[in-house]
């Protein structure tokens, strides 16, 4: 006797007793992203009372873990009586890889508590749970377990544990374990290398790629990725091209993994056409990638390429996480589209997403930008999650642009009642009364900063020339070259001036005479850098620096008529986004 299964429009014959087939056909549909039918696979399932048969559950536990539905996942789970260590094993990695890292730990007790072992495939989904939350406290005891159940030796699960402690930012302990592993595989390198990259610590992460290729490792695109991230995260613009036609000798430049970097790097290093080639050449685009070309363009100041790519991501049906609209809302905010901004962060209730404390950071300084300080009070106070220092700063910033310096002290008391709070919000106190003319209350704000050991971070600027990083910070004499970088910012300032700039010294917060203020933003680590490009590299080459701060107002005004002065293209990256200085005009049109 014969069921009749429908699929889409195609009815398929399917004997009673070849479960199977019903195995295969939820892996295609979760390969497929084809939901409807894996939810009529599913209806078929109840009906002829094949939930019973584990091996069934543990495909449809994965069906909609693959189609990001971890809840119905645990209903799959729930509804099967017979639960064997893999069916175990499929609702613990479901969590895990559906950013549920407190539910996958808690079902990892659950099975314990019914004196079921964890095993090989278990425990490193624990591991990355205990990543995500970045609690290596629990970190260390899932270790404990597995050196009692004797797993730690197992080349997967100790990958894990590198990349668990990597995450955790304990990169001490990430060593320890990737040195004694007896058995490494290309995992537990990528781990590693992904660690250092996340710590900042560049060298050490090259370092080790290179010494992967000199032991023959045969590395994958993950292995790609963690060390195009370093070169983007060092702005080696050069380097990571190198390593992108590694990547295209050994045929991994079509991996999404590997173009999500690459978009990055391009992206952080100011080539923003770069970044759209390799986006646009990437075969099949996952999340990841999306995610680092909407994030590109709003750093770039292109909102509305932002806007179409989330139309096209949509209508691909690809489904956008936190960190979509996150990089929407930042394009809408650093654009001044205020109502597109509104409508954005409205739309994530649609796709169930719960706003983040970063969500309502965004919304708040967009409408502070716009001058909307009232409504984005009033967006604080309705929150339904208890305000952060980002979101009272990105108050307190606004406040202080718009010269509101009432509102912006209630703002820093606010974020002092938070307790522990960063050194540049103590700074951000003190520019609003500096800015208001009240010196004293400034100097108390930075003498608090003094009395807990803190200082402010210092403005740096930097260029890379063929591999070599050129960093510059304000008023120093100490590059090789500073003679002949000041003799260019002193012939500079005469052509600008004559072409109508005039320093604007309000942005010196310091309590000097207009003299000093006049020398002190003339020597800016961002000019110095631009100076040091213009000395340095051809006339057809654009100048890229990178800025660990905010660029100041007049800086940014200085640069536009040096763009004017010398006829060329100026990129400089700030702690925010991307400036394109051309013609003497900008690509933030002058909001920023």
């Amino acid at each position: 006797m014969l069921n009749h299964l429908p699929q889409g429009n195609v009815l398929v014959s399917l004997p009673c007793h070849s479960y199977h087939r019903i195995c295969d056909l939820l892996l295609s549909s979760a390969r497929s992203r084809s939901i409807s039918k894996g939810l009529q696979l599913h209806a078929y399932v109840i009906k002829s009372g094949l939930s019973l048969i584990p091996l069934v559950a543990n495909n449809l536990i994965n069906f909609y873990s693959k189609s990001q539905l971890p809840l119905d996942s645990r209903r799959a789970f729930e509804d099967c009586p017979r639960k064997s260590s893999t069916t175990w094993s499929s609702v613990i990695s479901c969590f895990a890889q559906n950013e549920l890292p407190w539910m996958s730990l808690d079902f990892l007790r659950k099975m314990m508590a019914g004196n079921l072992r964890p095993d090989d495939h278990i425990l490193p989904s624990a591991t990355k749970s205990c990543g995500i939350l970045s609690r290596c406290d629990i970190g260390k005891s899932v270790h404990c377990l597995s050196m009692k159940t004797g797993y730690d030796a197992d080349v997967f699960v100790g990958s894990s544990l590198v990349d668990m402690y990597a995450k955790c930012g304990d990169i001490v302990y990430a060593r320890n374990m990737f040195d004694e592993m007896p058995h490494r595989n290309v995992v537990t390198w990528s781990g590693m290398m992904y660690g250092y990259a996340q710590m900042g610590e560049n060298e050490e992460a090259l370092l080790l790629f290179k010494q992967a290729l000199f032991e023959n490792l045969a590395v994958n695109d993950y292995s790609f990725s963690s060390v195009i991230s370093v070169c983007a995260n060092s702005t080696l613009l050069e380097l990571g091209r190198q390593i992108q036609g590694l990547c295209v000798k050994s045929s991994f430049d079509s991996s999404s993994f590997v173009g999500s970097s690459l978009v990055s790097l391009y992206s952080k290093c100011g080539v923003l056409e770069g970044a759209c080639q390799v986006f646009d050449e990437t075969p099949v685009k996952n999340l990841g990638i999306w995610n680092a070309m909407l994030k590109a363009c709003a750093q770039h100041s292109d909102a509305r390429k932002v806007i179409e790519l989330f139309k096209r991501m949509k209508r691909s049906g690809m489904k956008p996480n936190f960190i979509t609209f996150l990089n929407v809302l930042n394009a809408c905010n650093h654009a001044g589209l205020v109502d597109e901004g509104r409508y954005y962060f409205d739309l994530m209730k649609e796709y169930r997403i719960e706003p983040t404390d970063k969500h309502y950071a965004s919304l708040v300084d967009m409408l502070g930008r716009a001058g909307k300080l009232q409504e984005a009070l009033e967006v604080i106070t309705n929150m339904p999650i208890d305000p952060t220092e980002s979101v009272w700063g990105a108050l307190l910033t606004n406040c202080t642009n718009h010269k509101n310096t009432e509102l912006a002290a209630f703002a820093a008391d606010k974020v002092f009642e938070l307790g522990t709070v960063s050194s540049g919000m103590h700074i951000s106190l003190s520019n609003a009364y500096a800015a208001d003319g009240r010196f004293e209350d400034a100097a108390k704000a930075r003498k608090l900063l003094r009395d807990r050991g803190e200082k402010k971070e210092t403005g740096l600027s930097w260029v890379e020339e063929r591999n070599r990083v050129h960093t510059f910070a304000a008023g120093e004499r100490r590059h090789e070259r500073s003679k002949e970088i000041y003799e260019k910012l002193a012939e500079l300032g005469e052509e600008m001036e004559k072409a109508g700039y005039v320093a604007d010294t309000s942005f010196v917060l310091r309590e000097v005479d207009g003299d000093e203020k006049n020398q002190t933003i003339r020597y800016h680590s961002e000019r110095l850098a631009i100076a040091f490009g213009l000395i340095t590299f051809s006339a057809d080459r654009p100048i890229r620096v990178i800025k660990n701060l905010r660029v100041c107002g007049d800086c940014h005004n200085a640069i536009k008529f040096m763009s004017v002065c010398t006829g060329r293209v100026i990129i400089v990256r700030d702690n925010n986004r991307f400036h394109r200085f051309e013609d003497g005009k900008c690509s933030c049109n002058d909001y920023w």
